[in-house]
């Protein structure tokens, strides 16, 4: 494991677009999911320890902006994968940004809507519309450190370990899954009027963050 290491950080990877494809696939469902441990453990702390919220909108503990950084933060860095200072500051920059403008997005298109408002929270300080803040950029640098130096390794690793046609199976099946979820969610409950996971766990105690 060593060796396969040294190799990652110091050779290009030769995969082909098919084993890269079940990669990239892998790393959505495992960002989506790391997201959602992340702010299920925060909005803890930030109810005063007294809450769990269920974070995202999905039936699965997934949250796509965080699979979204981590494929953006994967092309912009792995380059610089020598130098992680590089990493940290590209992640911290890059998904600052992205999460400005999908925050300042949804706003604009709900009509106020907010998934979140760093207004509200604890240690949000330096925040920018209550969008972003100091705290949520550097989490992000040390997440995309985590991501190239950990996620991406071992996910290189089974492409090599594995039966190709297993890996490609096994990522492909699993990102499906979240993917139907979310489409469900986003798209189909809301055009034919049918109950999205919010409404069906909120019914059965789950508690959810109220959003203005």
């Amino acid at each position: 494991m060593n060796k396969e290491y040294k190799n990652y950080i110091n050779k290009n990877h030769t995969f082909d677009k098919k084993t890269m494809f079940g990669i990239f696939c892998l790393v959505t469902v495992i960002a989506g999911i790391f997201g959602f441990v992340y702010e299920f453990i925060f909005y803890y702390f930030n109810s005063g320890m007294q809450t769990f919220y269920w974070r995202g909108g999905n039936f699965l503990p997934w949250i796509n902006i965080y699979a979204i950084g981590s494929i953006m933060i994967y092309f912009l860095t792995y380059k610089h994968r020598k130098n992680p200072w590089k990493v940290f500051l590209i992640a911290l920059i890059t998904c600052g940004i992205l999460e400005y403008i999908a925050g300042l997005g949804m706003y604009i298109i709900g009509d106020g809507f907010r998934c979140w408002d760093y207004n509200t929270e604890i240690l949000s300080f330096g925040n920018i519309h209550g969008f972003v803040c100091l705290r949520s950029v550097l989490f992000f640098g040390l997440s995309g450190l985590l991501l190239m130096y950990v996620i991406i390794p071992f996910c290189f690793y089974l492409a090599k370990k594995i039966n190709k046609k297993l890996f490609l199976t096994l990522g492909i099946i699993l990102c499906s899954i979240i993917l139907l979820d979310e489409i469900y969610n986003l798209l189909i409950a809301r055009i034919f009027s049918l109950p999205r996971a919010s409404d069906i766990y909120s019914s059965i105690g789950f508690n959810y963050m109220k959003f203005k």
